[in-house]
C-alpha cells in the first residue's frame, strides 16, 4: 500500500482528501501545516506528498525547499494542492521543485489521474532498465521478478 501525507491546514479539506485516498487504497497520514509536514515526512517517509501552499508556520514553497534540500528526501514526490490559481502559479510551482500542480477545489478525476502519473513515474523511476512495474494483488506496484 502506498503511503501518502496529506499536508493541508484546512481540516475540511484534509477530511475530503483523506475519504478519497482511502477510498482508492492509500495509507493516509496528515498534517495541519509545514512543520508538522517535515516532522511526520522523516517518521513516516510516505512515497507521496499532498502539500497544501498557503499553509501556516511553513508555507508549501517552505516545506518544498527543506525536503529538495535534505539529500535523505529529495526524491519524495510531492503533489501542490492550492488554491494559487492565478496566470503564472503553475509554472512558479513547478519551478520549485513540485512534480505536480492542482488547483483547488480539488476535481476527484483530476486528483486520481495525477496520483497515477505520479506513482507510474515513481515507479519507473524505482524499476532497473531491465525490468518492468507490475502491479500485486494488493494493489501495490513491484519491479517483474521482484516478489517484493
Amino acid at each position: 500500500m502506498i503511503n501518502v501525507l496529506v499536508a493541508e491546514d484546512n481540516p475540511v479539506n484534509r477530511e475530503l482528501l483523506r475519504e478519497l485516498l482511502e477510498v482508492w487504497g492509500y495509507n493516509v497520514i496528515e498534517a495541519a501545516d509545514g512543520q508538522e509536514a517535515l516532522q511526520m515526512i522523516e517518521e513516516n517517509h510516505p512515497e507521496i506528498l499532498l502539500l497544501d501552499i498557503g499553509m501556516p508556520v511553513l508555507d508549501g514553497f517552505a516545506v518544498m525547499r527543506k525536503i529538495r534540500e535534505n539529500p535523505s528526501l529529495a526524491t519524495l514526490t510531492v503533489l501542490a494542492i492550492t488554491a494559487y490559481a492565478m496566470r503564472g502559479d503553475r509554472e512558479k510551482i513547478l519551478n520549485a521543485g513540485f512534480d505536480g500542480y492542482l488547483p483547488k477545489p480539488i476535481n476527484a478525476r483530476d486528483l486520481a489521474n495525477e496520483l497515477e502519473r505520479l506513482v507510474r513515474k515513481r515507479v519507473n523511476q524505482n524499476t532497473a532498465p531491465n525490468q518492468t512495474p507490475e502491479v500485486n494483488a494488493s494493489g501495490k506496484t513491484q519491479a517483474a521478478g521482484t516478489g517484493k
